[in-house]
């Protein structure tokens, strides 16, 4: 039996663990490596396993660093079967299209502008297309429930719980038997942050021998929810005040459904202008959120309740759909507005327009309401930048910057060790996280042997 690591050892994304037993192998999560040019090339090398051996990948959640390298996992010869839950199962599949349309973009827009960053002569393509992703979809096959045990195969059991984290997703539980050999390993995917509206605070799990656990908030905790939701309506109502533009980076799945919420309850509670046009900008967020409608059940009750009373508790009342590319063309013209587009760390999609419009006047702001990693344009903005370049151009930041810290969707430090003393486990492996916060959050651990797995390093189970 053996555990090695693929992905997120070292680093926040590109999460892959590789679990070899009784003949079997089985990927959990295999993500995409997110941030900078040096990110793109490493999600082109070879995997450190050979995808054609793959049985089966299990899949905690449908976020692209999490997911991202399916579609690239079945174009090099996967052909195994993806096991996940069913809101994961959906989300999956929107992130997984829309990323090889980006891709397909990208790839197309440096054809164009002559942009060759790999060798001369190299052909410039794609990391995967919109086919490869939609061949992939043959893959997905078992779908698990919280907390009920799915024998993957003979020697190989996985119990998947709620983690809290995103709609469907799932910290997972195997038990491992070969020869006479029992082992057991606990993977927290991501966990989510107690306490929020929407879903469920993340179930505690059972004991586990090892643990391979996330650390992107290892070294700090979150402010208060309250707090957090105040500097949001404060942002907005700047703004809006002043005649300008609140700019909110949004990721797709979880974030914009939670932001749409607390924007009703504002204008619920009279903390935001009742008339104030709310723009959903990111095809993939409309699309998340009408998945997020179709699952109820997997909402705290009293957010489920007001989905069966009739009254959505994500649709704001000054909500406008913008899903056509000309509708968000429009809103460059458009004042005392709130504008959520995506991507969250603005790598990409239409919050780069956005931004260039609205960066460098006074009147409006940028709020930040999720996690921005190093090196990405988000990040700049946040630690203070004077100056950034959008699309080739360099703006001044006049705008007023709002960094909203208690949004995040990931256990704090304090989260994370409570979640592990459940599980009592004898070894554990951080990952999923910068290095400064793995070292700290390692420094709290002191009943278990504690690893800071390398890429391709591989332990004996």
């Amino acid at each position: 039996m053996k555990l090695s690591f693929h992905g997120a050892a070292g680093g926040v994304t590109g999460s892959c663990h590789l679990v070899e037993c009784a003949g079997r192998k089985l990927l959990i999560d295999c993500g995409m490596f997110q941030g900078g040019r040096e990110n793109e090339e490493e999600n082109a090398e070879p995997f450190g396993f050979d995808p054609r051996d793959i049985d089966f990948l299990l899949l905690t959640h449908a976020h692209l660093d999490h997911c991202g390298r399916i579609p690239l996992l079945y174009q090099r010869g996967f052909r195994g079967e993806i096991i996940t839950t069913p809101p994961t199962r959906e989300l999956t599949r929107l992130v997984l299209l829309d990323a090889a349309r980006l891709q397909e973009e990208e790839t197309e827009h440096r054809q164009r502008h002559g942009r060759h960053h790999h060798g001369e002569g190299d052909e410039l393509k794609p990391l995967y297309s919109v086919l490869d992703a939609l061949n992939s979809f043959d893959c997905f096959g078992r779908q698990a429930s919280y907390g009920k045990d799915l024998e993957v195969a003979p020697g190989i059991t996985a119990m998947f719980g709620d983690a809290g984290h995103v709609l469907g997703s799932a910290w997972i539980h195997l038990r491992l038997k070969e020869g006479r050999h029992h082992a057991s390993v606990l993977f927290s995917g991501d966990l989510g942050n107690a306490g929020r509206p929407l879903l469920h605070d993340p179930v505690s799990p059972p004991h586990a021998d090892r643990l391979v656990i996330e650390t992107t908030y290892g070294d700090r905790r979150h402010k208060d929810l309250e707090g957090s939701i105040e500097e949001l309506y404060e942002g907005i109502n700047y703004a809006v005040r002043h005649g300008g533009n609140a700019i909110v980076p949004t990721f797709a799945l979880d974030r914009a459904q939670e932001i749409l919420f607390f924007l009703k309850q504002g204008e619920r509670a009279g903390k935001l202008p009742r008339d104030v046009p709310i723009f959903l900008d990111s095809p993939m967020a409309i699309t998340a959120t009408e998945i997020y409608r179709r699952h109820p059940d997997y909402y705290k009750p009293q957010v489920r309740h007001l989905f069966e009373a009739g009254d959505d508790p994500l649709q704001p009342r000054g909500l406008k759909i913008t899903r056509e590319t000309a509708q968000s063309v429009a809103l460059n013209s458009i004042r005392g507005a709130v504008i959520l587009a995506g991507s969250g760390m603005c790598t990409g999609g239409r919050v780069r327009h956005h931004l260039r419009h609205n960066i460098a006047q006074l009147h409006s702001s940028i709020i930040f309401v999720g996690y921005a990693a190093e090196h990405t344009l988000a990040r700049r903005i946040i630690d203070g930048a004077p100056f950034v370049r959008i699309f080739g151009e360099q703006l001044p930041v006049k705008a007023k910057i709002f960094t909203v810290n208690g949004f995040s969707a990931h256990a704090d430090s304090t989260e994370l060790l409570n979640w592990e003393r459940s599980a009592t486990p004898d070894e554990i492996f951080l990952v999923h996280g910068e290095k400064p916060a793995m070292e700290h959050f390692g420094m709290q651990l002191k009943d278990a042997v504690v690893h800071m797995p390398a890429i391709h390093s591989s332990f004996e189970l």
